[in-house]
């Protein structure tokens, strides 16, 4: 049994009653983001390899590991998470398929070698945030979501250094950022092939991107249909409540869901 810190917890990976995951609302907690670009990421199935930068607590190895046998490596430049990350690894008995590397995603493709996965994902910082009072007064929380120790440049740069040519990155993000992301994107060879939209409710505005890139890909976009989390009522959509809870659970998506 692994040892929990301080105010950790266990849940169980949403309806996966055999995955469990590790949590601290103080530290860090999955969000419905990670779920989304689990989801939205196509991977090899028993061949290849694949790295997920910004890993947190692993959890989106943990995601893509009930859909795949390939090799994952997660990387966490936070000791403390990196330490969640390792634990949530043995919890799941997952240390012959996912290793978790304590890492700056800055340089890292020099350390371990250029170009080795078929894919990299990744749930980076979004906001880029010069004005101290307006962060997150939590040091974890801070340099997860706003971008203290790398820029969008910096993750775009090293997912390029990290994948194939031809080889698939995935990432989420904040909309109000994507001409930037594309643009970035460009200079590092990472054509992008698939952009869907997440919005709150239908009558709302997106907040959340999900965007897939290729590395030295021809020119060729595809907009997927928009996802909607809430309904009118403020439940979960049945879609959503599928990609959350699988098919059992979408009949459960009402009031009784707990909301990520």
């Amino acid at each position: 049994m692994v040892e929990l810190r301080d105010d950790e917890r266990i849940d169980y990976l949403l309806a996966d009653q055999k995955r469990r995951i590790i949590q601290s609302q103080s530290v860090f907690a999955f969000s419905i983001d990670a779920v989304l670009l689990a989801h939205f990421t196509y991977l090899p199935l028993t061949r290849g390899k694949l790295i997920d930068l910004c890993t947190g607590n692993g959890v989106i190895p943990l995601f893509l590991s009930k859909r795949s046998k390939v090799p994952m490596t997660g990387v966490e430049i936070q000791e403390r998470l990196y330490d969640m990350a390792v634990r949530n690894v043995q919890l799941n008995e997952l240390e012959d398929q996912i290793d978790v590397l304590n890492e700056d995603l800055k340089g890292l493709a020099k350390k371990i070698g250029y170009h080795r996965y078929d894919l990299v994902t990744c749930n980076p910082p979004y906001f880029r945030t010069a004005d101290l009072d307006k962060r997150n007064n939590n040091e974890h929380l801070a340099i997860a979501r706003h971008e203290i120790y790398c820029t969008l440049e910096d993750v775009l740069k090293s997912c390029s250094e990290l994948v194939k040519s031809g080889g698939k990155v995935s990432m989420v993000h904040r909309p109000n950022r994507l001409a930037e992301i594309m643009e970035s994107a460009k200079e590092y060879r990472l054509e992008t092939k698939r952009v869907q939209f997440v919005h709150p409710k239908r009558d709302r505005e997106s907040n959340i991107v999900l965007i897939e890139f290729i590395r030295d890909g021809h020119p060729e976009m595809k907009v997927l249909p928009p996802i909607y989390i809430h309904d009118d009522d403020g439940n979960y959509t049945e879609e959503v409540a599928k990609i959350l809870y699988g098919e059992e659970g979408s009949r459960l998506h009402g009031s009784n869901s707990k909301k990520l």
